[in-house]
């Protein structure tokens, strides 16, 4: 993408993103993902009202006057970016395609984490690790987020899903809140059904504060009649046809997506992972806000 053409998208969605995360996110963004505990602030003289527990009673007696102490919320978190860009992403029927969507959704999260004076990092994957953007603060640190999320070309178009969850593991010992943000399709010799990707799912909760949110297109959940298909895997490059006015093959593909969507779901819950399902072809902010009220 030449450089005045990627400068032109990065504006357009940092002033749609900050303007997102500053007048509908920034309160809920801050009420859902907590610091890291209370931390003594400071002391300030008794005042009628005060919890007397709070009283500290070295200052007290030094002053010979009731002071009491104040803690308020360590604040600062670091937050983590787990962002699919495999060959699936590169779908939609309705709206936006699913990388569209992924990227402005990932840019909201980012601008709400500095006004919350937070760090943001980014691990790109396939199915493997394409790129890793350590955290950091800053407009300048965010926009350089912004500029990958559009411009950024993995080497690899499958997926799998234990890989950034062993990078993420290995590589941030610090408790972070974490965003994996995919359409959690993965290959066919990576399914959901492969024990490493529930495994690591459950380290990877264990250790940090991870929120998974699906972004799907109306056409993966069932297929409309309208004859023959050829269609392409976005992913391995493989053509096939597909009989869309088969009343069989339009039950065995709502079939599928019924089990997919119903393992993941299960398999959030059990990780005690909050999910979110985001429609390519409908706002992103209903779904989110819905999400973070939750944990409120």
């Amino acid at each position: 993408m030449e450089a005045r053409e990627l400068l032109k998208k990065v504006r357009k969605i940092e002033i749609k993103s900050r303007g997102l995360s500053r007048d509908i996110f920034a309160g809920h963004y801050h009420s859902a993902f907590k610091g890291r505990g209370i931390a003594f602030s400071e002391v300030r003289e008794y005042q009628p009202g005060d919890d007397i527990r709070s009283i500290d009673w070295n200052v007290t007696a030094r002053f010979n006057h009731p002071y009491v102490k104040i803690f308020e919320e360590e604040r600062e978190l670091t937050v983590m970016l787990l962002i699919d860009i495999s060959g699936s992403s590169e779908f939609g029927t309705r709206g936006m395609m699913k990388k569209n969507v992924i990227t402005e959704i990932a840019a909201v999260l980012s601008f709400s984490a500095i006004q919350n004076n937070d760090k943001i990092g980014v691990i790109f994957f396939s199915d493997k690790v394409e790129k890793f953007i350590p955290p950091k603060k800053g407009k300048k640190h965010i926009l350089h987020i912004i500029r990958e999320l559009i411009d950024f070309a993995p080497e690899h178009r499958t997926t799998d899903l234990t890989e950034p969850l062993r990078f993420l593991t290995n590589a941030i010992k610090k408790k972070s809140t974490v965003f994996m943000i995919s359409d959690f399709l993965q290959s066919a010799d990576a399914g959901n059904g492969r024990p490493d990707f529930a495994d690591n799912l459950r380290i990877a909760a264990r250790k940090h504060d991870m929120v998974a949110i699906r972004i799907y297109d109306e056409r993966e959940t069932r297929l409309p009649p309208v004859g023959m298909l050829h269609v392409r895997d976005a992913e391995t490059g493989a053509y096939r046809w597909v009989d869309t006015f088969s009343p069989e093959v339009r039950r065995k593909y709502a079939s599928w997506w019924e089990t997919h969507d119903r393992g993941l779901r299960d398999l959030f819950l059990k990780t005690g992972i909050d999910s979110v399902l985001v429609n390519t072809a409908e706002d992103y902010v209903k779904p989110l806000i819905k999400l973070f009220k939750k944990r409120e």
